[in-house]
């Protein structure tokens, strides 16, 4: 059994989740604004439920299929919502960025900063060649934070998925390994 890394950025530490940050994710993804921004989590987040997607991580992530990141805030050890790589596919050699930022850090460049650690430890240590990303239509702040990545815009599927009884459209974006390098190049040499 691997441990899972712990990462670092400039205000923020992302490591793997624990049992004790259930009452933070319920109490903070369970929010209806964030549950109307994301497929995956629901509302209410009903007790029990936070501890039960906690669970199975360390083993998802020695079989290799997925990765979690509890974000906290580096000074005030706050938790402020989570990142990770899903749906890992070594055969294709590909992943999908999901993540979640609690409401009241909103707009202050925590998803960003996050998503920047978590594709370089996907193209670096995973050696993914490939990492993608959805947003819901009606949330074009997921789809800057995406471009902000230097993710590209690659489809729209109209009315793809059906949230509260409202059918949403998703949008897709992704990032090549080769794409990713050549955006840390151009950082570095300028």
């Amino acid at each position: 059994m691997a441990q899972q890394p712990t990462l670092t950025t400039e205000r923020l530490i992302l490591r793997p989740y624990e049992l004790s940050d259930a009452a933070d994710i319920q109490r903070l993804a369970g929010a209806r604004e964030i549950a109307a921004t994301t497929s995956a989590i629901p509302h209410p987040y009903e007790d029990g439920m936070a501890q039960e997607w906690i669970r199975p991580h360390q083993e998802r992530f020695d079989e290799g299929t997925e990765v979690h990141f509890a974000l906290v805030d580096k000074v005030k050890k706050t938790f402020i919502g989570g990142m990770g790589l899903l749906g890992i596919s070594r055969e294709h050699s590909r992943a999908e960025l999901g993540y979640w930022v609690a409401v009241p850090y909103w707009n202050q460049g925590y998803c960003t900063e996050a998503g920047r650690a978590v594709l370089a430890y996907g193209f670096e240590t995973l050696k993914l060649n490939r990492i993608y990303a959805h947003h819901f239509g009606q949330n074009p702040a997921s789809g800057r934070v995406m471009q902000k990545l230097g993710m590209k815009h690659e489809g729209h599927l109209r009315q793809h998925f059906c949230k509260w009884d409202d059918f949403v459209d998703f949008v897709l974006y992704g990032i090549l390994q080769s794409e990713w390098r050549q955006k840390q190049e151009e950082v570095v040499g300028g």
